[in-house]
């Protein structure tokens, strides 16, 4: 029960599973030389000749993986190039002077000499043989497992780094959606905070506003995606919120249109990224309007948001030296989610600050569990 699988391991581990890839790669060889493929294949398995072609699969064998798990490791990933070169030509040279002795012992079963069965003339016909096949055929060999390596550990260092990219994109993505949401829940509480002191009644109201968007935050937004109506619910939530806490010179607009399918699903906290960032840069202008326009318009799975706000010198100033990091941020979010699918134009003007943004939305992917359950 232990022995066999000892046996498996070594099989596995001294890579003897190849031997059939290889003794295919000295057949088609020996078929293109003699142009016959059956009579190739007749004398590798059934006449004297079959000791010749195992002499080439078992010794080029050795010196390919002699090659690949030795010589590379030890030698030509450490940078020595020029003893790597010698020693690969060195484990060549002797790979087909081994191969050699395979001919005469093929001649010899066959009942002649390598004179008379191969055709060999000439007071060397060792090295005649030699200068022949084997060490083309080693040549050959050993550059194809080479390619074949070479473009394995480049498949799998491409999976490895896109794998990677990907570890490293959802990490980027949590951190910046975690970044944004203490960002918000400080402002809320200040908000809830000055409305106690102000006004108890509106306080009541503007808690019961920000539990709903706790619970949105806490429980409905873990998803990559969720639905569009349930951003759209928290914005008016959020606005609703704000309105209660800011002074009675602003004036909000806050305006939808076209159809929210329930199955059109967006990225959580995009919106709200812009929507924040007007109320936290609007204008304070005393005894005079101060004023937000929110549109959102949806027309064919396209979501064309138009936000606007009125502003000062340094509001304008805030927003581009300091305000910009949200804004950063969301940019940021987007190029990871929807890359090409959205377009972005800020306009900074002397009297308003203006954000359009254009997205392509995309159905929500049902979740298999909550289908079965349902």
């Amino acid at each position: 029960m232990v022995f066999i699988p000892s046996q498996q391991n070594w099989f596995i581990r001294y890579k003897l599973y190849h031997l059939p890839f290889w003794t295919v790669y000295n057949y088609i060889w020996w078929a293109i030389s003699l142009g016959e493929p059956l009579h190739a294949l007749h004398e590798m398995f059934l006449t004297a000749f079959s000791v010749k072609f195992f002499f080439y699969v078992f010794m080029e064998t050795g010196a390919v993986y002699f090659n690949l798990y030795f010589l590379i490791p030890r030698i030509l990933q450490k940078g020595r190039y020029t003893a790597y070169i010698s020693y690969l030509a060195l484990t060549i040279l002797i790979t087909a002077l081994l191969i050699v002795p395979g001919y005469y012992i093929s001649a010899f079963f066959y009942g002649g000499t390598v004179k008379s069965v191969y055709g060999v003339s000439g007071p060397y016909p060792y090295l005649q043989l030699f200068k022949e096949n084997p060490i083309q055929s080693t040549i050959a060999s050993t550059t194809l497992a080479m390619s074949i390596k070479l473009t394995k550990t480049w498949v799998q260092s491409q999976r490895r780094q896109q794998a990677l990219e990907k570890e490293k994109l959802e990490t980027e993505l949590k951190f910046l959606k975690y970044q944004f949401n203490p960002h918000f829940l400080f402002n809320s509480i200040n908000s809830i905070f000055f409305l106690i002191h102000k006004n108890p009644d509106m306080a009541s109201a503007s808690l019961a506003k920000f539990s709903e968007l706790l619970r949105h935050q806490l429980y409905e937004c873990n998803d990559q995606q969720i639905p569009l109506t349930k951003e759209i619910a928290y914005l008016e939530n959020f606005i609703e919120l704000e309105k209660l806490r800011q002074n009675p010179d602003l004036e909000v607009s806050f305006t939808t249109e076209g159809d929210y399918p329930d199955n059109l699903g967006i990225a959580p906290f995009i919106l709200m990224t812009f929507v924040e960032n007007a109320f936290k840069h609007v204008s304070k202008h005393k005894g005079k309007l101060n004023w937000i326009n929110i549109r959102i318009l949806i027309k064919d799975k396209q979501l064309d948001v138009n936000i606007s706000n009125s502003t000062t010198q340094d509001e304008r100033s805030e927003v581009v030296n300091y305000g910009g990091i949200g804004l950063k941020n969301v940019k940021r979010r987007l190029d990871l989610i929807y890359p090409e699918q959205y377009e972005l134009a800020i306009q900074n003007n002397t009297e308003s600050f203006l954000i359009n943004f254009l997205l392509k939305l995309s159905e929500l992917e049902v979740n298999h569990s909550m289908q079965l359950m349902a």
